[in-house]
């Protein structure tokens, strides 16, 4: 047993040292515990709240909520610290301005948790793409950053923020240079959005940079695009002001892709039609109205010139090749998968050494990758496989197997 308390009583009112060391450790303790306080019981309604918004991800809801509670054991520190007994004024000004500093710090940080919240937010919006804000949050997110070290610095030297704002202003050329990248980003920022010139999920195309794929990000310094074979492109958002790319939005949006592709047709088999290939197309009931609308016109042409005495040799004839262009822009007007109400041509370009060429031009009912190709392979597959019937080739350089075949001809002559 202790047989003079009174005496050890008296003997820890002298230890100034260890007083302090008591206060410090019971400051410690209520900024602890004011800490605890706020995260288990204060806060249990704002994570509710986080949680009842569907967010894909809630972090930069839970470490705001974090954020918000340490501001308190910071205040409890600051104020409490000049309460504790025998300590120097230097050290109380020291641990104020560190404690301030982290108040602010921490009220940074928790105001750019608060802006991606606000982000997460706006994209659960049906129409976020089309005028997607992440930009200007990043915009938002550096003038914060930008103010909270002023105000950090002025705090941990005990000085007036507009100090150090007065000697921003000799360095306004050097910042310029700094964020140089920055402005022309928030400049093209603003010019993409308010002019509607991308949005997520727009199909873009930019070879300068091998972007050709789905826009997936929008950011103040980057748009991030996935090609089609999976990976991505990363493109300065200025450059999409500066250079010229593709957007292909509008074909997406008239519901229609265009197919522009054409035969490549023999010129040695483009000929007249005879009576017998006449009759025998007659039996396709796409070109029983044109040819019998042909011949009419024909033949009423082919007396006016009998009657002024023009030799036979001319008069107009049905050709093959204008008989097949003709049935396949009637193939085409009945084809379930193709576009009535858009533009719909079949016509000859200027010959090439491959051949003349019969371009198709027309626009699918779709415009889904996969059954646009089908589609477009279905009607080839037609116009390959009937050709022949109305006397015509398939222009084709000669491969092996031809030669091999002329070959075997020639030495059996």
């Amino acid at each position: 047993m202790i047989e003079n308390p009174e005496f050890i009583f008296d003997w820890l009112l002298d230890q100034t040292f260890l007083q302090t060391l008591f206060f410090i450790f019971v400051l410690l303790s209520i900024a602890w515990f004011s800490n605890s306080v706020i995260k288990r019981i204060l806060v249990r309604a704002a994570y509710r709240f986080m949680q009842a918004i569907p967010f894909e991800n809630a972090s930069s809801g839970n470490k705001l909520i974090k954020r918000l509670a340490n501001i308190i054991p910071a205040i409890v520190i600051s104020i409490g610290v000049a309460m504790i007994p025998d300590v120097h004024a230097a050290v109380v000004t020291v641990v104020q301005n560190v404690a301030n500093a982290f108040i602010v710090l921490t009220i940074t940080l928790a105001l750019s948790d608060a802006l991606d919240v606000v982000n997460h937010i706006y994209q659960l919006r049906p129409d976020a793409h089309l005028r997607p804000i992440k930009g200007y949050i990043q915009v938002a997110k550096i003038v914060i950053f930008v103010i909270a070290t002023i105000l950090i610095i002025a705090t941990l030297i005990d000085r007036s923020p507009l100090i150090l704002l007065s000697g921003i202003g000799a360095l306004a050329a050097v910042l310029m240079l700094i964020f140089q990248d920055t402005l022309l980003s928030l400049v093209a920022s603003i010019q993409i959005t308010s002019n509607d010139i991308v949005r997520v999920g727009d199909w873009i195309e930019m070879p300068q940079l091998n972007a050709d794929g789905d826009v997936i990000d929008i950011a103040l310094h980057t748009v991030k695009v996935q090609n089609w074979d999976k990976t991505i492109t990363t493109i300065p958002t200025k450059r999409l002001i500066s250079e010229s790319f593709k957007n292909w939005r509008g074909m997406q949006e008239s519901g229609g892709r265009r197919i522009k592709r054409s035969l490549y047709l023999d010129q040695n088999s483009i000929q007249f039609l005879d009576a017998e290939s006449s009759q025998k197309l007659q039996g396709f009931s796409l070109l029983q109205d044109y040819l019998a609308q042909k011949s009419s016109e024909l033949d009423e042409w082919n007396k006016k010139l009998a009657a002024k005495g023009a030799a036979p040799l001319n008069a107009r004839r049905v050709t093959n090749i204008g008989t097949f262009r003709a049935y396949t822009e009637r193939y085409l007007r009945n084809h379930p998968h193709i576009k009535q109400d858009m533009t719909l041509l079949v016509r000859q370009l200027n010959p090439t050494p491959e051949g003349l060429p019969l371009e198709i031009y027309c626009f699918t009912n779709t415009t889904k990758w996969a059954e646009y190709e089908a589609i477009q392979s279905d009607i080839f597959d037609h116009l390959l496989a009937i050709v022949n019937q109305f006397g015509l080739r398939v222009f084709q350089n000669p491969s092996g197997s031809d030669l091999a075949i002329w070959n075997t001809n020639r030495m059996r002559a």
